[in-house]
């Protein structure tokens, strides 16, 4: 824990709760509770990654890109899995099905590559948010003061 905690700033616990704080976005998205372009999606969609940021401003890992990069990695493995649990409720059971040359193919194995190109998806999606907060993060790390060592803080502050 503690070879975590170095390389990362925080350790692993802290690592997969910053990126749970983005898991209920993919609930609540696949049970259709929240509906794309609404305010509290809004809320959903960029609330946890300000979070991962602010994060790494008061804690001042030693690579802040690379701790959010593992934030988002494993916030990529809930979304993945997030997906593929709530697969048939999030199609209201209408499966998707595959055109052109592959129509032909048996629909399980559609079902298959449909949901692996799902994977590979979530997974992409949750290491680029990964690695746009951790660009800003880094970029926010060189012009805000380090509140631990900033001398025209109050103490504590």
């Amino acid at each position: 824990m503690t070879r975590v905690r170095d390389r990362f700033g925080f350790g692993l616990p802290a690592l997969v709760g910053l990126a749970a704080l983005a898991a209920p976005r993919v609930v609540l998205h696949d049970l259709d509770m929240i509906q794309e372009g609404t305010f509290v999606n809004g809320l959903f969609v960029f609330v946890p990654p300000v979070c991962w940021i602010a994060a790494v401003l008061w804690r001042r890992p030693p690579r802040p890109f690379l701790t959010l990069l593992v934030v988002g990695a494993i916030y990529a493995m809930f979304l993945a899995a997030g997906h593929q649990l709530l697969w048939a409720r999030a199609l209201d059971g209408a499966t998707p099905t595959l055109g052109g040359n592959l129509a032909d193919l048996d629909s399980a194995v559609q079902e298959l590559l449909l949901r692996a190109a799902a994977v590979v998806s979530s997974l992409a999606t949750g290491v680029l948010v990964g690695v746009l907060t951790g660009a800003v993060a880094v970029l926010l790390c060189r012009v805000v003061p380090d509140h631990r060592t900033d001398p025209s803080l109050p103490p504590g502050g």
